[in-house]
């Protein structure tokens, strides 16, 4: 059974808007190989857009991966599941899911090998109110934002948390990686 991952940037503040922080080439590859050690990627409809739109290759692409951003070359080819209610559709190595998001994450969990990783904020958000997160991954970027969005905003009981790993970027990022503390199998 694979682990659900979560994996968010956010600034000092706080502050988890996608257009501000620090880009850099080792930001890129750390986020390239959380991608890579999934088997399955879980978004919201809004983070699939988003990502779609900014990390798909063109249709006819003939780029070597060598020469790809890393990024791009990890979530193009990735398996994405697509959690949405608007939705009729979605490709790009995706599927929908839809009905109750408890069973249907429990169930991608069950078949996963090597974990899933999600991304965003009101997914999440839900995610973490069913206790289906099973490691919380906190990117800091060096810069104070001075407006939300703010992560898990409305969470309905706190979730404690144990440290269990920390590391640094070449271009300042702390990134701080957590498990949730006395957690009951859900």
């Amino acid at each position: 059974m694979g682990e659900l991952r979560y994996s968010i940037n956010v600034t000092v503040d706080g502050c988890c808007d996608h257009r501000v922080g620090i880009i850099s080439d080792d930001f890129h590859r750390h986020h390239a190989d959380n991608l890579a050690r999934a088997d399955g990627l879980i978004f919201g409809r809004i983070t699939y857009q988003m990502m779609e739109d900014a990390w798909r290759r063109p249709e006819g692409d003939t780029t070597p991966e060598s020469e790809l951003d890393p990024f791009v070359a990890a979530i193009d080819p990735a398996r994405k599941f697509v959690v949405s209610n608007t939705l009729d559709s979605v490709d790009w190595n995706s599927e929908l899911i839809r009905g109750d998001l408890a069973t249907a994450v429990r169930e991608l969990k069950e078949q996963s090998v090597t974990g899933l990783a999600t991304g965003g904020v009101t997914l999440p958000l839900a995610l973490a109110e069913l206790g289906l997160i099973d490691e919380f991954e906190f990117v800091v970027h060096p810069c104070i934002a001075g407006h939300g969005p703010y992560l898990f905003a409305g969470l309905s009981d706190v979730v404690d948390l144990e440290l269990v790993d920390r590391s640094e970027l070449e271009a300042g990022h702390a990134i701080q990686t957590y498990r949730p503390k006395n957690r009951s199998s859900r």
